[in-house]
């Protein structure tokens, strides 16, 4: 019985072709041509309008989005379709999905599928129930292609044998082991990675060294790792060289964890979720050499989570700029959430919990003083560690000496292999046929750029060794030691920088948590070795904090207050050598806003004369002196007076002064001339 009716033969037949992987587009050549020749069956079957859909060459038919089955799913529903050919029905689909939805949208339009075996009609039972088992027999075969696939695979990496592709720094020999790369340059700058991120403490931080100092680091280019080229630091390179563990000597499979979800009515494969260390499938130490130890490489893995800033307040957060130096460390004792730094004033600091903010209507569980906390801390940590400074600073002068400038020894390098590199473009050029112009020419102008490269590599290690600082004399050497047994000096040092000290207080303590009760506060530290200790402090009161006024200079305001406005009691403090809580001179704002605080009433012209008070220059007036001369009565005590402080003006009281007006006259009349006394005349 014919299936192919005149109907089928004046619409459209389509050739569906499709490979799974661009290895299989690259290489299969005859299955594509198999593939293609169905267009010329559909000619012999009687088509005249052939159409050739191979958009999904190198695309999974595993349920995957392919442009190309879009395409010939959207003809059908246009009834444009009378045939759909194929070598076999795993190529249209791979899934239930797709297989079922071609054969109910064939069986609507009354489009015929033919392969190599027949032609089929969806709409004959028979037909139909054959096309199911086809479909459903092509995605059992791709499961089991998988399943067995995926199982020679965990055995052979259980074994530590799949190696896919070597990491930067190695190779992979020919019987499948892996060995350090015999490329000393590679070497170093991988161990300068590490190195230096011990003494950073970030991949950032690394990051911006490396590019500032203009080190180049290696990139393989084959699996094989036997080739590289040099390149500028990038970020994400730098953070998966920090990562693998294949550096540690590991061997490890199964690091990424494959996610499948919906969107848009499709699969989605993503492979981008990583597994901690316990949860790989294979993990063996031990495996090849290694450039750190692995529980060094645990440590890097540990302070790099602890650095995603991302994760909140489930981990510490990298160290960076300020004073304060117990961020990341500070944990609420009430909520469990991390405390955060606040700047309230310069040089005031306060660790504050995120309660408030998380929670408008909330009620902060701890804010504590700052300096307080930290000065705590740092006691306890320097009365621990007091005894290991002699060995640290020992050790500090060992490491001086014995390592050399890691920009000078990379530079070096560098140069080195520059050098090979003019010097194998000279032999290539002087191997060719100068007459030769095509090849010369080249091979000239490759040499010259070698050349170029290298005289600015050496103008870049001259420039380095010129800047380079000079070593410890015996007199640093004397003073480091010094410092060592002296550790508080050191601390206090104010070149001692404050991200030096979070990292030290970083590497002893795990964490520390707050609580807050009555009139003190608490503070439980966790140390690294599994100690803990209790410190309390008390509460900084309302109106007792370190920026407070002493009680003389608010004394000494209150008097001047009745005395001078306020621009003139700042010039009397000033020269009195008096300051500000914050050590600032005073001003006439200065002085307004302590009289505010303190209510202190502003001064008032003319409320000397209210207390029947003079000034110098006013009882000057009435006495009919110089002022001068009421200064010296003061002094010598003939006068009473009185005055606050030294530059204050001094304070006559009235009556005093019309008291001593007829005394002064008296005084007057003693010194006039009298007739016993014998006169002296000049000559």
């Amino acid at each position: 019985m014919n299936k192919i009716s005149a109907d089928h033969l004046t619409r459209r037949a389509y050739v569906y072709i499709r490979q799974s992987t661009l290895d299989q587009v690259h290489k299969n050549i005859e299955s594509q041509r198999r593939q293609y020749a169905l267009a010329d069956r559909a000619r012999e079957l009687g088509w005249q309008d052939v159409e050739v859909i191979d958009d999904d060459l190198g695309r999974s038919g595993a349920g995957i989005k392919r442009p190309g089955f879009e395409r010939l799913l959207s003809a059908l529903c246009d009834g444009l379709v009378g045939a759909v050919l194929c070598v076999e029905a795993s190529r249209l689909a791979r899934n239930g999905r797709d297989w079922h939805t071609l054969l109910e949208f064939c069986s609507i339009v009354s489009a015929v599928l033919i392969d190599a075996d027949g032609v089929y009609d969806p709409r004959d039972p028979n037909d139909r129930l054959l096309l199911g088992m086809k479909g459903q027999i092509s995605e059992m075969e791709l499961t089991n292609f998988r399943a067995r696939a995926q199982a020679a695979l965990v055995q052979k990496a259980e074994r530590g044998e799949l190696i896919q592709r070597a990491a930067v720094g190695y190779i992979r020999t020919a019987d499948g082991r892996l060995e350090k790369t015999p490329d000393r340059r590679v070497r170093e700058a991988i161990e300068l990675v590490f190195r230096k991120f011990s003494e950073i403490g970030s991949a950032r931080g690394l990051f911006f060294w490396l590019s500032v100092e203009k080190i180049q680091l290696p990139a393989v280019i084959d699996g094989s790792g036997s080739t590289v080229r040099w390149q500028e630091a990038h970020y994400h390179s730098l953070l998966s060289l920090l990562k693998n563990p294949v550096y540690a000597g590991a061997y490890a499979y199964g690091r990424t964890k494959t996610q499948v979800h919906l969107a848009d009515g499709r699969k989605h494969v993503s492979r981008v979720k990583r597994r901690t260390s316990a949860d790989w499938r294979v993990l063996i130490t031990d495996h090849h050499e290694a450039y750190i130890e692995w529980d060094e490489y645990q440590r890097i893995q540990s302070l790099i989570a602890n650095n995603a800033v991302a994760h909140g307040d489930a981990v510490r957060g990298a160290v960076r700029s300020g004073q304060a130096l117990l961020v990341g460390l500070l944990r609420c004792g009430h909520c469990g959430r991390k405390l955060h730094v606040e700047y309230p004033s310069q040089g005031h600091i306060r660790y504050a919990c995120m309660s408030s903010r998380l929670d408008p209507n909330g009620v902060c569980c701890v804010r504590i003083n700052g300096l307080q906390a930290d000065e705590r801390i740092t006691d306890e940590l320097l009365r621990c560690v007091g005894p290991l400074g002699i060995e640290a600073a020992v050790a500090a002068l060992q490491m001086h000496h014995g390592v050399q400038d890691d920009r000078i020894k990379q530079k070096s390098l560098a140069i080195e292999q520059a050098r090979y590199e003019a010097a194998r473009a000279q032999r290539q050029y002087d191997a060719v046929d100068a007459t030769n112009r095509l090849v010369a020419a080249e091979l000239e102008r490759r040499w010259n750029a070698a050349l170029k490269v290298q005289v600015e590599l050496e103008e870049e290690l001259e420039s380095l060794r010129k800047t380079r600082p000079k070593g410890i004399s015996k007199e640093q050497e004397r003073a480091l030691l010094a410092l060592g047994a002296d550790l508080r000096r050191l601390w206090d040092h104010p070149q001692s920088p404050p991200e030096f000290k979070k990292r030290v207080l970083r590497t002893v303590l795990v964490e520390i948590v707050v609580t807050t009760g009555g009139p003190e506060v608490q503070l439980l530290l966790h140390w690294q070795g599994g100690d803990h200790t209790q410190l309390c402090f008390e509460k900084v009161r309302i109106g007792q904090h370190r920026f407070i006024t002493d009680k003389s200079t608010i004394e000494l305001v209150h008097g001047l207050a009745r005395l001078q406005p306020d621009g003139m009691i700042a010039s009397i403090l000033n020269r009195n050598g008096y300051r500000t809580p914050h050590g600032e001179r005073w001003t006439a704002r200065s002085i307004c806003s302590l009289r505010s605080r303190h209510e202190i009433k502003v001064y008032v012209s003319g409320e000397w004369r209210g207390r029947s008070e003079l000034t110098v220059e006013e009882a000057a007036a009435l006495l009919n002196v110089t002022e001068t001369t009421v200064l010296k009565w003061i002094r010598s005590g003939q006068l009473p007076a009185s005055q606050l402080c030294p530059y204050a003006p001094w304070v006559l009281k009235q009556s005093d002064v019309e008291d001593f007006k007829p005394r002064r006259t008296s005084n007057l009349s003693s010194y006039k001339e009298n007739g016993t006394q014998l006169g002296l005349k000049l000559q």
